[in-house]
């Protein structure tokens, strides 16, 4: 097995990071867009984390059905993984209650999550959408933002992002839709879809 390199007191041999939480600035990322691959992008950089031995915590919005990403994060590699949605068309323009109601309660444990201050890592999947549908007030996601602990990385996945947040963020990643298998007819599936 490869040795991790040492670079300027980052990580050990072990890969984990030694930089302590007291100098570890964290940042809000969002990442929108109109194209495939904002969740992915958000699990990415939770195994990034992972393998600097960060604890990372994953709120998913809106989507009632676990997806392979997430299975493998909460079942494999002992993320804690936290749904709340259903497995049904929200409308932008008559929501539901329950899916009010639901993502109250994701929001809840957002802040729950940040006033515990266990984790280094939070990423709020579809986040962006639930903010621009008026599940949750815009206002309160920006608030939660402002009160993470100082270490911690909050990560906001979804379309259309609200410009508050856009304003808000340290990062912003646009995915872009460029072509889409939808369009030639194929159908979504296990292993690219969900």
């Amino acid at each position: 097995m490869d040795k991790i390199v040492v670079t300027e007191g980052v990580t050990s041999g072990s890969g984990l990071s030694t930089e302590g939480r007291e100098t570890r600035q964290g940042i809000f990322l969002v990442i929108t867009g109109n194209g495939k691959g904002k969740t992915t992008s958000g699990i990415g950089c939770a195994l990034r984390a992972l393998g600097h031995g960060f604890r990372v915590a994953v709120i998913q919005f809106m989507k009632g059905r676990m997806h392979g990403e997430l299975l493998v994060l909460r079942e494999r590699l002992g993320v804690d993984v936290y749904q709340f949605g259903r497995n049904a068309f929200v409308d932008s323009k008559n929501p539901d209650p329950r899916d009010v109601a639901l993502a109250r309660q994701g929001l809840d444990k957002a802040w729950e999550i940040v006033r515990g201050s266990q984790y280094d890592v939070l990423i709020l999947d579809e986040i962006n959408v639930v903010a621009d549908f008026g599940l949750v007030p815009p206002a309160e996601v920006m608030e939660l933002v402002r009160a993470k602990p100082r270490w911690m990385d909050i990560i906001a996945t979804g379309r259309s992002a609200p410009e508050a947040f856009v304003d808000l963020a340290d990062t912003v990643s646009e995915v872009r839709e460029v072509k889409h298998h939808y369009r030639k007819g194929i159908e979504s599936r296990a292993g690219m879809e969900f």
